[in-house]
């Protein structure tokens, strides 16, 4: 059978909806690394260039960890009931 046509009538198995779930889930944490790595590079560098905002730049990068790491377990959750 044809790949696209599989893919067009919803044919896939279980196998097949897995494994793109644990494609999702994988390509989700390395995006959530990498942002979460860019925040803390950014406000280091900001608290370098200007150490009088420490306590304001931490407090935001805190806060946005936070929510780049909710992004994360909520595609993990969505994922995972997919499976």
């Amino acid at each position: 059978m044809e790949y696209a046509s599989v893919l067009a009538t919803g044919g896939g198995s279980a196998l097949d909806t897995s494994a793109a779930a644990a494609l999702g889930i994988g390509l989700t944490g390395l995006g959530a690394a990498l942002a979460q790595g860019r925040a803390v590079a950014a406000a280091l560098e900001g608290t370098t260039r200007n150490p009088g905002t420490l306590a304001g730049a931490r407090g935001m990068m805190i806060l946005g960890l936070g929510m780049i790491e909710s992004v994360l377990v909520l595609a993990a959750v969505f994922l995972m009931t997919k499976m």
